[in-house]
């Protein structure tokens, strides 16, 4: 794919409505373009949606590469009307309070409805809350109607979306906007499956969009229990060079995806990672990762008898706000790195992964 239908993809699926429980507008924006190189394309029992695409391998048992990033982005959920008309709410997934008064946001409620979120005005705070960040519970969402002309428009438990269309940063190769995690990982995903469309690879590929992974990594645990791949590769973000941060906590934007290492990664998987990137001269970053990733890569390692997997990871700030932020560069390169990585599999490797 070229450049400028790869930020026209990820402004695409950025654009696109896809809280945790409620993935459909999302899933169809990926569907559409997944479909242009899939066998088949279908959507499992928790709503996770899965390409597949066909590996030649005469006289071979086949074997599978599952390759995930989930689709779902944070949001909220209404809890209560207040006697104003304003809405209380609650997160869905890791919402960062500060982020919040002064956002325009969407309820899904009997229609889209317009609204903002609100707050105590600056001037009416007391010494202690200016020093405080906002707590959730003093927050609301003004939709500028009545409590009754609430109520007929809007229940308990309706989901609500940040209002924060895509932005394409002056240097061009940049773009900011709302729920990049992990969208950015799905556009790698099309951006492999668009170059295996027109190489030959042996292994049979899952391209798997999973999701409520930010309330608990519910689809990649299912996809990965029913399709069972030999092996995985897990696409998510990690967090971009940012003023007052240095690495290894942060990673640079335009330095290529993050190759990750630890117990949640098989080392066979990493070293071809790395191999292959050399190879074909990606930039690629080293991030150690002792712990839980909190990424798909958590739950596939451990389903069923055990499955072997490795983490890429996009570079990207001020994540889960609406102005996350990645380098077109690095999507990119974890795509095409994806389709080699893919290419270069064969039996004889993926029997050894049994052997640590």
């Amino acid at each position: 794919m070229k450049e400028e239908e790869v930020k026209e993809l990820v402004m695409e699926l950025s654009s696109a409505v896809g809280i945790s429980g409620k993935e459909d507008s999302a899933v169809a924006v990926a569907s559409r373009h997944l479909e242009r190189y899939a066998t088949r394309l279908w959507r499992d029992r928790l709503g996770s949606l899965i390409a597949f695409k066909e590996g030649e391998n005469p006289g071979e048992e086949p074997f599978s590469l599952a390759l995930v990033a989930h689709i779902d982005e944070i949001g909220a959920m209404v809890t209560r009307i207040e006697e104003e008309g304003m809405l209380r709410f609650t997160a869905v997934g890791g919402i960062d309070p500060r982020i919040l008064p002064g956002q325009p946001v969407v309820v899904h409620g009997r229609s889209p409805l317009k609204g903002v979120v609100g707050a105590k005005a600056p001037h009416l705070l007391s010494e202690q809350e200016r020093r405080e960040a906002p707590k959730l519970e003093d927050l609301y969402i003004d939709i500028g109607l009545s409590r009754e002309q609430a109520e007929k428009q809007v229940r308990i438990g309706d989901l609500v979306s940040f209002d924060a269309p895509p932005l394409a940063m002056a240097a061009g190769k940049s773009i900011a906007g709302k729920s990049l995690d992990d969208r950015a990982g799905v556009a790698a995903l099309i951006i492999a499956a668009a170059e295996l469309a027109a190489a030959r690879h042996r292994a049979n590929v899952y391209f798997v969009a999973s999701v409520q992974e930010e309330v608990g990594l519910r689809g990649a645990t299912t996809a990965a229990y029913g399709l069972a791949p030999a092996l995985a590769v897990a696409v998510d973000v990690t967090h971009g060079e940012t003023p007052g941060l240095s690495p290894p906590d942060v990673f640079e934007l335009g330095g290529g995806p993050a190759i990750a290492i630890g117990p949640n990664y098989h080392p066979a998987l990493v070293r071809r990672l790395m191999e292959v990137a050399a190879d074909e001269r990606f930039a690629v970053q080293r991030e150690a990762d002792p712990g839980s990733p909190g990424t798909d890569a958590w739950v596939i390692q451990v389903t069923r008898e055990g499955i072997p997997c490795a983490l890429l990871s996009i570079p990207l700030r001020y994540m889960h706000t609406t102005v996350e932020m990645l380098h077109l560069d690095d999507l990119i390169n974890t795509g095409r790195l994806l389709a080699s990585f893919a290419r270069s599999l064969d039996r004889p490797f993926v029997e050894g992964l049994a052997c640590f």
